[in-house]
């Protein structure tokens, strides 16, 4: 099974859950999207369908799973097998108190072994290729040596694609919004490592916003992920299939975009219980920074959770943002 890593959108937990993917997927159709952490003792003991069941429409789409049992994650992926993810993805960059109690996500940089150890027991399971993603490191680790000991130690069982936040997480003193923001990036330490590593498929994340340096951190490494911009701003996905996998079909425009969810928002309501908001946070951004775009995020925020509330309501949200102008800004 072949994945084209180019351009993908990070996992993030709260965020990229199955409404925002299939949201996502009417801005650009090749950028690979993953979900929010899935941790196995969920899927193991919880309830599968409820974490792992996504609409195909989202493929290619990865599964990222949080844990540091070689056993039970070679279970999830076990399970995770008859969803037909297109990647299954181990989580060693999440610093949030939660993950590390879990003794999982970041502080994994500390123990390549263990790393190694659970990604060998997911190879053996799953069928989709297994990556991983990382922090360049945490705490007190030097900076380059230790993020090298740890990617050849994973590689040499069996891994061959690692997505690198070009930051480290300090476990200790800072939160993990502050783990986001705080600890300086350094880019320069990725684009070592692929020229060290020519053999491996590295993907670069943190703190990229545009498309322009998403081209300028392709002539470095293999591929690019875009993390909370893809989320606050999406629309900025909608020249990515012609820039990076040379597809020239037109994008939707932002209002195509938006109408092209009424049908999947009408049959959310119908069949799943759910509320109009479960879908159209992830939209809030969608006219970022256009004429009307505070007024369509304070109209879906205020009415989304009223009762009665669908597809009416955001059309009502739509007709407060100038159609002229996204077309114009879409062209």
């Amino acid at each position: 099974m072949t994945v084209n890593r180019r351009i993908s959108v990070a996992p993030m937990m709260d965020w990229t859950d199955r409404h925002d993917r299939y949201f996502l997927r009417q801005i650009s159709r090749h950028a690979l999207l993953y979900t929010e952490m899935v941790t196995t003792g969920a899927i193991i003991h919880g309830g599968v369908a409820r974490h792992l069941r996504y609409n195909t429409a989202e493929h290619p789409v990865a599964l990222q799973l949080g844990g540091s049992n070689p056993d039970d994650l070679a279970r999830a992926c076990e399970i995770a097998n008859d969803y037909a993810y297109d990647e299954i993805n181990l989580n060693c960059g999440c610093p949030s108190d939660r993950v590390q109690n879990g003794a999982f996500g970041a502080c994994l940089m500390a123990t390549p072994d263990v790393v190694a150890n659970c990604v060998k027991a997911m190879i053996g399971t799953s069928d989709a290729p297994v990556t991983v993603k990382n922090r360049i490191g945490i705490d007190d680790q030097e900076d380059y040596p230790s993020l090298k000991r740890f990617v050849e130690t994973v590689a040499d069982a069996g891994c061959r694609t690692f997505i690198v936040h070009a930051r480290k997480a300090w476990l200790n003193g800072l939160s993990p919004k502050e783990n986001r923001e705080v600890p300086p990036l350094k880019y320069d330490l990725v684009y070592q490592l692929k020229q060290e590593l020519p053999e491996l498929e590295i993907l670069i994340n943190g703190g990229i916003k545009t498309l322009d340096e998403t081209e300028e951190h392709l002539k470095q490494v293999d591929g690019v992920m875009i993390g909370r911009e893809a989320y606050q701003n999406p629309y900025v996905l909608s020249d990515v299939d012609r820039r990076f996998y040379g597809d020239d079909t037109k994008p939707l425009s932002r209002h195509q975009v938006a109408e092209a969810m009424l049908p999947y928002i009408d049959e959310h309501l119908k069949s799943n219980n759910g509320t109009l908001g479960h879908v159209t946070r992830h939209m809030l951004g969608l006219f970022q920074q256009m004429r009307g775009a505070k007024q369509w995020r304070r109209y879906l925020s205020e009415n989304a959770h009223r009762k009665g509330a669908g597809v009416d309501t955001v059309r009502e949200a739509l007709a407060l943002v100038s159609k002229e102008d996204a077309e114009a800004l879409s062209a």
